[in-house]
């Protein structure tokens, strides 16, 4: 019998990185949603949360699953139930790109607690500043990925 355990660290936006995701409340809704999906499909969340323009989530795959089909059922049925239920007043949608890396045991505590503190984190940080520190210091260019 197989077994893996690979912690993977997701982040994505929505479109244009609009504030589609604008109150606590909402957020709250739209995250405790992600997480039932996940655990309908068989995917294995540990934690997701975010701020009103991305989302933060820990994933561990499976040793059949890929990152890429793990986030497009994440993102593609919250989008839709989002839009089904009427949550947001214009058309909500995810960014096509997110951003993945791996997350060794050892750290998987530290990054939890930053996704879980993320109201706490963006009040001093906006997340395009954010970005662009992560761009800069990992040196991140799309052309290359």
């Amino acid at each position: 019998m197989s077994w893996v355990r690979v912690y993977i660290h997701i982040v994505f936006t929505t479109k244009n990185r609009e504030p589609f995701l604008n109150s606590v409340e909402l957020r709250k809704q739209v995250f405790q949603h992600i997480k039932q999906n996940a655990l309908d499909k068989d995917i294995w969340l540990d934690c997701v949360n975010g701020y009103s323009e991305h989302a933060h989530c820990i994933i561990s795959l499976k040793r059949d699953q890929t990152i890429s089909k793990v986030v497009q059922l994440i993102k593609g049925e919250s989008s839709f139930w989002v839009n089904k239920n009427k949550l947001t007043e214009n058309y909500f949608m995810w960014q096509d790109d997110y951003w993945a890396v791996g997350v060794s045991e050892s750290q998987v505590e530290r990054v939890r607690r930053y996704i879980h503190n993320q109201e706490i984190h963006h009040a001093k940080k906006s997340f395009t500043t954010e970005i662009n520190e992560f761009i800069e210091k990992y040196n991140c260019n799309n052309s290359e990925n």
